[in-house]
């Protein structure tokens, strides 16, 4: 086995990599010196809810399209064939599902943190909860994030370790916490067409050199690459259609629906209706991205065959594979290896900045704000771009502790899968169930941590002890791999969302009947989902149903302080949604 081959970068690829921090750098320190200057908190953390449409939905693509995903996609594919690709089938639901239930509840409610919810629906210890774990979620990954991609680069091309570590953490610090989310947003733009334009390049190169689409795909077949239609149900199996297509519809919405990075992309959005346009809109780049990676993926095994860079020792992960196909595709090509590297750190850049950002919103608005009082604009503004700057000292340090954990990178990586999905029950069990309680959203939150973290620990210390891993990137495809004996450990990780969110809406429920439920009209209609509200529900239900639940809402108390802050009327939202489809002759029933 030979030894690891470096790569070298000319000085073009150089260029391009500097340009693309100058041109991030100068996004931020246009909307620190323009407009209102970022002065107050509602235009640093909110963009003054005037974005549109467009820009929102490629920072929501760009968030959480991290150098992870850029890099993992393709050897997943390489490895295990086409079946990945299926994931598609589950962006569909995952983000109708936000545009329908989740925007209109948090942006009617003209909050600032989606944890502001917790309060009004539960109590402030849930909101703090709430608050802490999504903290702790971003702080460790955003570190990983930042340092992982940068040492698959140096292990392929000898390109300094952390001087790109110090260059991509301390130029995204700068333009966020100078620019706010606008600038976030607008970086996020620009990352995004520099990641379709890095990885577009590598596809078409790469496939020209193989003789063309059609001896790509005939040398995947022949290699068992292109995968079928794999319909069976055992949760344990890594990928299927079952869990890729219906497991990762939880994905998205622990992502798309409740995270605060995503949250905080629609509240400022100037209408809830572009808000709505902007999940949409997610929908067909999301498909673009995933059959991108796919390609390269299959355009990279027609290059290698079954003698993967990793089998002939010329790389030591399966990370490190993708970076070393684009530079042994584009090494002829002066320009477009930094290209693809650029591509690489926008990635890294839009997913950290807008960690900053939403760490820096929700420690303002619920661990500070609510607890010292009174506090000028000025002050909060100011306050708020010290919390920006502090958490980007924090991902340095954070980078810095990553290099120090070795394999246990991967179980760093999966923290974030592991805390997404009690979070999203948590929001499910205040939205959904009227009757749920604080006590319940407490205990059901702890369970949800509890079992999530037996689950993903136990797995990738199984794992370890099994067969040592060999890519600290590619945690889909190697921590979260079905390979314990133990039935509970092997659950697909594609589940664990689903699972975990589960778990704390079970257990929720459960404590709150034996605790004493919420009584329905003590709990403000609001902040409850009621399906009946939509049009496209009503015409379904049945129409003595509609007209008892009718009856029950008009005794709610609309007197209330907090229900002055609402937007919406829930009685009317109903009686509005019936008449139009009476109307239409959908129902018949008496409205009186």
């Amino acid at each position: 086995m030979g030894d690891v081959v470096q790569m070298h970068f000319s000085t073009v690829d150089y260029v391009i990599f500097v340009v693309l921090l100058v041109a991030s750098a100068g996004i931020g320190l246009y909307y620190a010196f323009s407009g209102g200057r970022q002065r107050t908190t509602q235009e640093f953390l909110l963009a003054d809810r005037s974005m549109r449409c467009l820009p929102v939905s490629l920072s929501l693509l760009a968030t959480f399209q991290s150098a992870v995903a850029i890099l993992g996609a393709p050897s997943e594919i390489y490895t295990h064939g086409t079946q990945y690709w299926f994931l598609g089938c589950s962006y569909f639901l995952g983000l109708l599902i936000p545009a329908h239930i989740f925007i209109p509840v948090f942006y009617r409610l003209r909050l600032s943190s989606a944890y502001q919810y917790l309060e009004l629906r539960f109590s402030k210890s849930v909101r703090i909860c709430g608050t802490m774990t999504f903290i702790f979620q971003m702080v460790i990954y955003m570190g990983v994030v930042l340092y992982a991609p940068a040492l698959a680069l140096n292990a392929v091309t000898g390109f300094d370790l952390w001087g790109a570590v110090l260059a991509i953490g301390l130029v995204c610090t700068l333009y966020t916490a100078l620019g706010g989310l606008k600038a976030v947003i607008w970086t996020d733009v620009f990352q995004t067409i520099v990641m379709f334009a890095g990885q577009l390049a590598v596809i078409i190169v790469g496939t020209h050199q193989a003789g063309g689409i059609a001896e790509v795909w005939r040398k995947a077949q022949n290699g068992s690459r292109i995968s079928g239609l794999d319909l069976n149900p055992d949760p344990l199996e890594r990928h299927t259609f079952w869990t890729l297509g219906v497991g990762g519809i939880f994905l998205m919405l622990a992502l798309y629906g409740v995270n605060q990075a995503q949250v905080q992309r629609y509240l400022c959005s100037r209408t809830e209706k572009e808000a709505i346009m902007s999940c949409y809109a997610v929908f067909p780049c999301q498909q673009i991205v995933l059959t991108l990676g796919c390609l390269m993926g299959l355009v990279m095994y027609a290059r290698y065959g079954e003698e993967s860079p990793l089998d002939q020792g010329y790389v030591k992960s399966n990370d490190q594979m993708v970076l070393y196909f684009v530079m042994d595709v584009l090494r002829d090509l002066p320009g477009l290896p930094g290209l693809f590297v650029a591509c690489l750190f926008s990635g890294a850049l839009s997913t950290i900045s807008s960690a900053f950002n939403s760490l820096a919103t929700v420690t303002m608005e619920d661990l500070i704000k609510p607890h010292v009082r009174p506090m000028t604009e000025a002050r909060a503004t100011l306050l708020s771009k010290m919390l920006a700057l502090a958490y980007g000292l924090v991902c340095l340090a954070m980078a810095y502790i990553a290099s120090l954990m070795g394999s246990v990178l991967q179980a760093a990586l999966s923290i974030f899968g592991m805390v997404g999905g009690p979070l999203l029950g948590l929001f499910c069990l205040g939205m959904f169930f009227p009757w749920a309680n604080s006590t319940g959203a407490l205990v059901g939150l702890a369970s949800g941590l509890v079992m999530a973290f037996w689950i993903g620990i136990g797995t990738v210390m199984t794992t370890l002890i099994t067969s040592k891993p060999r890519s600290i990137l590619l945690i889909k495809a190697v921590i979260l791999a079905s390979v314990a004996k133990t039935a509970l450990y092997s659950l697909s990780y594609m589940w664990y969302s689903a699972h975990n969110s589960a778990t704390v809406v079970v257990v929720g429920l459960l404590v709150s009947f034996l605790t004493g439920k919420v009584c329905f009209q003590n709990t403000s209609s609001t902040l409850i989902v009621l399906l009946y509200h939509c049009e496209y529900v009503a015409c379904c239900l049945n129409c003595e149903m509609l007209k008892i639940r009718l009856e029950f809402i008009g005794s709610v108390d609309y007197t209330d302080n907090l229900l002055k802050c609402f937007q919406i009327e829930v009685r009317k939202v109903v009686l509005v949604g019936l008449q139009k489809f009476q109307r239409k002759g959908k129902t018949k029933c008496n409205l009186k």
